[in-house]
This record gives structure tokens, sequence and C-alpha cells, in this order.
């Protein structure tokens, strides 16, 4: 397990993994209580940084805009629709 500061610099995909991870041992019952404290707070940085990820991705979504006739006319952000 790598220092909690680094979470912010990791991706989307490599942060899942690695909650998915942490998930596993924790719903496996054999880690001693200390090292279950420290990987549940681990997790929580983990989860809290793929949120943020997400959220950016959403924002950054855009949608097809048409004209009268469905023709594309441009892109317009994603309103949430």
């Amino acid at each position: 397990m790598t220092d909690a500061a680094d979470v912010n610099t990791l991706s989307f995909e490599k942060a899942l993994a690695e909650l998915e991870s942490i998930v596993a041992k924790l719903e496996g019952g054999n880690v001693p209580l200390e090292e279950s404290i420290s990987l549940y707070a681990r997790g929580e940085a983990l989860k809290a940084r793929c949120d943020a990820l997400l959220k950016d991705a959403e924002a950054r979504v855009e949608k097809i805009t048409q004209d009268s006739d469905g023709r594309p006319t441009g892109t317009a952000l994603l309103d949430g629709e």
C-alpha cells in the first residue's frame, strides 16, 4: 500500500482497482484491527478520488444538439437530462 498523499495522483482505474482490493481484504475478515482501520481510511480516500474524477468527467460530457429537422448542429454541455 502506498502513502495516502499519492491518492490524488491516481487515475480512476488505479484508484478503483485498489479500492476493490481493500474491500475484498476487509470483507475477508482476516485482517488485524489496526490494519483494518488503516485500510478503511485508505479506502475512504480512494472513494473520494473516484467520486471527484467521475464528477469531473460528467462535467465534461457533451451532448449533440440538433436542429428542428434532427440534423446535428453542434454540441452543448450535458445538463443532466
